[in-house]
């Protein structure tokens, strides 16, 4: 990945990222009360006395969330702070009914870890995290619902958020995308996040600033609530830009926070930055501080499955894969378990050892399923062709009884249908031919009718005999046995 540097009238500026993520946690209960998190439900059926913020009513740290941020911590290597606080943070929210919001200031539950961006050709970047502290959400105004009334929305109020905070190190577009996706990996992996951008359940507050080379960090704006990993790549070179052009004219970048517009491609003021001490944070009175002992981290951490990094390993050192297949096949816990499951399948059914047909597997996932789904517009998740059906039609290759070629023809039928690989070979005749009589037969008729490419063959024209065998797969349908049709072809050819 080439230097990202934004070309002045006057000079050459680098830019300058850190990434706020709020990641909604996975929970059944919200992070201060019993009620339900589920999306999609009707506008306010999941609010508790606690999230409606009723006098008297006390809240209580659900355990689970707090288990949730200690191991999203865990998986990235972070310190896992065994003594935090709950503070209020005193800024008026016109759907948090209680005035403040519930966050941490001083003593988040989650330290300093790492997150190493894969930037392609192997190379990587590790991008430090700050700190990860636990919030409450607040509520939606919904402004669509009268021509002269705001309603709102407490469903998502005291829903738990992790905010991980990275420090300013990324330097691109590209690298806040890697980040973001990095990080939306981990969490999917360790199922302490979703990480669905247009469900809301992640979001970005991305910070930006400008330099020339070898200056100081220039002052930053906030660009809030970014919700697609696009759109934050799009924010980041258009803030950018608007702050070198206001640099060389003259002015001075105001500290601030802005919002982005995708439509017009523009970042709008939304107000002054504020300051830590404009929020007055203050120990919450009705949370005692959060106090846990090494039991219970060692407990998260056994919790944690292989993690991404991890798993990519184990593909290129144990099954033999490329980097490159690796990482793509990792990228998304859905495609890894699909990969898993279909090796897993294949394996038993050949009876082959998985690291001498993973490569296979993984190219055959790579290419015709991904080609497949891309043209469908489904996930791996909707693929019609089950990672158990895949190996079917996989084990078919494998002993010999249809070609690779008339699999790609089955598998388009069975994307198609659903149904399975051999009910469709049986269905239409497609088993592979391998009796030599037969094959004889075909290559001696395909040499008769070509006696002007055969006496080019024997004049040194080597290459013809692709030629040749196109003519015998063509001839049987695509059924022949290649393994076959060479072994008799080229001693009729050489004569």
């Amino acid at each position: 990945m080439s230097k990202y540097i934004i070309q002045g009238a006057k000079d050459d500026f680098e830019v300058v990222i850190g990434l706020e993520v709020h990641a909604q946690v996975i929970s059944n209960a919200k992070l201060f009360s019993g009620a339900s998190t589920e999306f999609g439900a009707e506008p306010n059926a999941q609010v508790s006395l606690v999230d409606a913020a009723m006098p008297g009513m006390l809240p209580t740290i659900n355990e689970e969330c707090i288990r949730q941020a200690v191991r999203t911590g865990l998986a990235i290597g972070a310190e896992i702070n065994k003594y935090s606080v709950f503070d209020r943070k005193n800024y008026f929210y016109a759907d948090l009914p209680q005035g403040y919001q519930i966050s941490q200031f001083k003593h988040p539950i989650v330290g300093e870890g790492t997150v190493t961006l894969d930037l392609g050709d192997g190379k990587t970047k590790d991008v430090g995290v700050e700190r990860i502290h636990l919030e409450q959400d607040a509520g939606k105004s919904m402004h669509d619902q009268h021509p002269q009334f705001t309603y709102v929305d407490l469903n998502r109020s005291g829903v738990a958020l992790m905010e991980i905070v990275s420090k300013p190190d990324m330097t691109s577009p590209e690298e806040a995308g890697a980040y973001l996706t990095k990080l939306r990996t981990i969490l999917r992996y360790i199922g302490t996040c979703d990480g669905n951008m247009e469900q809301g359940s992640m979001r970005a507050d991305v910070n930006v600033s400008v330099r020339r080379a070898g200056e100081p960090l220039g002052t930053r704006c906030e660009i809030k609530n970014v919700n697609s990993i696009r759109f934050v790549r799009q924010a980041i070179e258009v803030e950018a830009r608007r702050q070198v052009d206001i640099i060389e004219d003259g002015g001075a970048v105001d500290q601030e926070t802005r919002l982005f517009d995708p439509v017009k491609l523009e970042t709008r003021s939304m107000r002054s930055k504020e300051e830590a001490h404009d929020y007055r944070y203050f120990p919450d009175p009705d949370l005692l501080p959060l106090e846990f002992d090494d039991a219970f981290i060692d407990a998260a951490r056994d919790s944690l499955p292989e993690l991404p990094d991890e798993k990519r390993t184990r593909f290129v050192e144990a099954l033999g894969l490329s980097d490159y297949n690796a990482g793509v096949l990792v990228a998304e816990k859905e495609t890894s378990d699909y990969f898993e499951a279909l090796l897993d399948a294949l394996s038993a059914k050949s009876k082959a050892d998985a690291a001498k047909i993973a490569s296979k597997a993984a190219n055959w996932v790579m290419g015709d399923l991904f080609g497949a789904l891309n043209k469908a517009g489904k996930t791996i998740t909707e693929s019609p062709v089950s990672a158990s059906q895949g190996a079917d039609l996989l084990a078919l290759v494998e002993d010999g009884t249809i070609s690779g070629r008339i699999a790609k023809d089955v598998f388009e039928v069975m994307f198609e249908t659903g149904k399975d690989a051999e009910a469709i070979v049986e269905e239409k005749g497609l088993k592979q031919v391998s009796d030599t009589g037969e094959i004889e037969k075909i290559i001696d008729e395909v040499i008769a009718a070509n006696p002007g490419q055969v006496e080019q063959y024997r004049g040194g024209k080597d290459k013809l005999i692709g030629f040749f065998v196109g003519q015998v797969m063509k001839a049987t349908g695509g059924k022949a046995n290649p393994g076959v049709v060479n072994k008799l072809l080229k001693p009729k050819l050489d004569g």
